[in-house]
């Protein structure tokens, strides 16, 4: 478990990860009841920032699907939600209500899913968290997910059994990273882990995969001497319970901002031991906050730094 010292700021976005990807798993206990508490507090300080607007919106916009500015800094026209039950998936914290995607992220989420009892072994796959239904900034967690190709997959295999919605509120996903955070815990991990994240990153639709630094160590070990996949997979802060899934912008969507092409090789040199070290620094021996008052917190996102057409995906019925 983490040490009670993720305050410092070098190291908020990994608290921030770490509490909204799994509440009720040791450092957050959050339920279902506080985080709505936590949204409304949240709305009421910036009742109309672009993460209050979007966040409250519960239906889609009934427009042509199109993904719209950037992954964080946009929104989604015409979404689809993926049905919380599958035959092999099931959603989860569905009071969140982000379940939400571009139809080429359902389409693929579907097909995955699909395929995971035989790359895995598993019945199936939890979802986590993709995008609010008309996208946007989130009034909680989350930089990204904003135009509806950006989801989580739990690293926690689904259940034989179907799960019911207080259980998929509250049951908490399992942390791979192993105590020190250099390497993943041999008591949770997997070979079907590194197979399925293997297989994601086949996929020619999906532009980067994101997971925590300690589980691309053992990625990396586990590629063997082809690690070319591993292009598609970067570090990052939080994610160890949960890999990031993104997916390029659809063929011919001119008013999508996609990412360049992975050309950074498989980063399991330096980079690697970079981020792996930062984070062991951040987490066990941050520097001391400096004296005095602390800094304003900078106001969220407005909705004039969206896209222009955000706001009649907003207004849209």
């Amino acid at each position: 478990m983490l040490r009670p010292m993720l305050t410092h700021p070098r190291i908020a976005i990994l608290a921030a990860c770490l509490a909204v990807s799994v509440p009720g798993a040791g450092l957050a206990q959050s339920t279902a009841d506080q985080e709505a508490k936590t949204r409304a507090n949240n709305i009421a300080a910036y009742p109309d920032a672009a993460r209050s607007l979007f966040g409250q919106k519960t239906t889609p916009a009934s427009m042509q699907a199109r993904a719209i500015g950037s992954y964080a800094r946009g929104c989604l026209a015409g979404a689809e939600a993926l049905p919380i039950d599958g035959p092999s998936w099931q959603v989860m914290r569905l009071n969140r209500n982000r379940n939400w995607g571009h139809p080429v992220l359902i389409d693929y989420l579907e097909k995955l899913a699909r395929d995971v009892p035989r790359i895995t072994g598993w019945p199936g796959l939890l979802v986590g968290d993709m995008s609010q239904p008309r996208g946007g900034p989130m009034v909680t967690g989350h930089a990204s997910h904003q135009i509806g190709l950006d989801a989580d997959v739990w690293l926690t295999p689904m259940p034989k059994g179907r799960l019911d919605r207080e259980e998929r509120e509250n049951m908490p996903a399992v942390n791979m990273a192993r105590s020190d955070w250099r390497d993943v815990d041999p008591r949770n991990w997997t070979p079907a882990h590194t197979r399925l994240i293997k297989a994601v990153a086949a996929e020619p639709r999906v532009e980067r995969i994101f997971v925590n630094p300690a589980l691309k160590v053992a990625l990396c070990r586990e590629a063997g001497a082809d690690k070319s996949w591993l292009e598609k997979v970067r570090p990052i802060w939080g994610h160890n319970y949960h890999f990031h899934i993104r997916m390029a912008c659809p063929a011919g969507m001119a008013s999508c901002q996609g990412q360049e092409p992975p050309n950074f090789g498989d980063g399991c040199g330096t980079e690697l031991s970079g981020w792996v070290e930062r984070q062991y620094q951040a987490i066990f021996h941050p520097p001391k906050p400096r004296p005095g008052p602390k800094p304003k917190p900078k106001p969220p996102m407005s909705l004039d730094a969206l896209p222009p057409e955000c706001r009649q995906v907003l207004v849209s019925r």
